[in-house]
């Protein structure tokens, strides 16, 4: 299916999360992820992140580190299961987090496919994406982050020799688990939380990820909407009229689909000419770069909210 709606493009600004350098060893940081004893520390953290994504509380690209993402996540998660809400891993939190006892971190062995990608390095001008046939990954890390949910780095630190890795090589990777099927009775994106719920009939949260909900240029249109379609892998087409921050040299051009695409892997059009939900080639950015006014979300939680609905599930974008 092509994508036949004009989408919001990616604002050009710098990630405010860098991923810290490593301070354990690999095998070091794999035994702390599983020791339930400890809540303290950088294994603890994965853990925690791991445990949330599972109950479908996303904390957006797992990376061991304490953010905005994680705090978010934690506070959905604490007001959802009757806890004091703290934003902070307290001691009934992780009570409740535990319940699940699989572990956080398992082994993955690589495919020749996944060593096959292809993988190409992609420029960064619109007008030259606009040329190629494919918007892929530019990485076996990339691919592998986007699977498991979690940054590339973090993924590196848990397997130093991955740029190097073969088919057959086992990894160590965050234990997500795949998308519920349950169906969703509405959605609500708030914007001063920077969060999309998924919630049931009687008004229950189902799921909850982060995300950027527009700019002072392009604020998020309050109000109630409707689905129109929901498209997967669309393509893009671009038009740069539409844009306040548009190369004024660009012209209207369609980007091929692909994860990298500059909606990602999903596209929910909304009654809301040219506004919709959808992916992100850039998951580290959600919930803390601005958007054209969309909804962006990290590709998984994109394709977990795509699952969720259909045209008979309104979506409720309030402040």
């Amino acid at each position: 299916m092509i994508f036949r709606r004009s989408a919001c493009l990616l604002l050009a600004l710098s990630c405010a999360a860098a991923i810290a350098p490593a301070s354990a060893a690999p095998a070091a940081l794999a035994d702390a992820t599983e020791d339930r004893s400890v809540h303290e520390g950088e294994g603890a953290l994965l853990r925690l992140q791991v445990l949330l994504d599972r109950a479908r509380f996303s904390p957006g690209e797992i990376d061991g580190m304490v953010g905005s993402n994680q705090a978010r996540a934690l506070r959905g998660y604490q007001a959802s299961n009757d806890l004091p809400v703290t934003g902070e891993a307290d001691t009934a939190t992780w009570a409740a987090l535990e319940r699940d006892a699989a572990p956080a971190l398992v082994d993955y062995t690589l495919t020749a496919a996944d060593i096959a990608g292809p993988y190409v390095e992609l420029p960064k001008d619109a007008m030259d994406k606009a040329k190629l046939d494919a918007l892929g990954y530019g990485s076996l890390s990339e691919a592998l982050g986007e699977r498991f949910h979690a940054s590339p780095a973090l993924l590196r630190k848990l397997n130093p020799s991955l740029d190097e890795a073969r088919a057959g090589t086992v990894l160590k990777v965050p234990g997500v688990s795949a998308p519920a099927t349950t169906k969703a009775a509405r959605v609500v994106v708030d914007r001063s939380d920077s969060v999309l719920r998924l919630l049931d009939d009687g008004g229950r949260v189902l799921a909850q990820y982060p995300a950027s909900t527009g700019s002072e240029h392009d604020p998020l249109p309050i109000g109630d909407w409707r689905i129109v379609t929901v498209v997967k892998d669309p393509t893009f087409h671009y038009n740069p009229e539409l844009f306040w921050d548009a190369n004024p040299t660009h012209e209207k051009a369609t980007l091929a689909a692909g994860p990298n695409n500059p909606v990602g892997t999903v596209w929910i059009d909304l009654s809301k000419p040219h506004y919709g939900i959808h992916g992100t080639p850039e998951p580290r950015g959600v919930g803390k770069q601005q958007s054209h006014g969309c909804i962006r979300l990290t590709n998984w939680d994109a394709q977990a909210v795509a699952a969720a609905v259909d045209s008979s599930v309104p979506v409720i974008l309030q402040e």
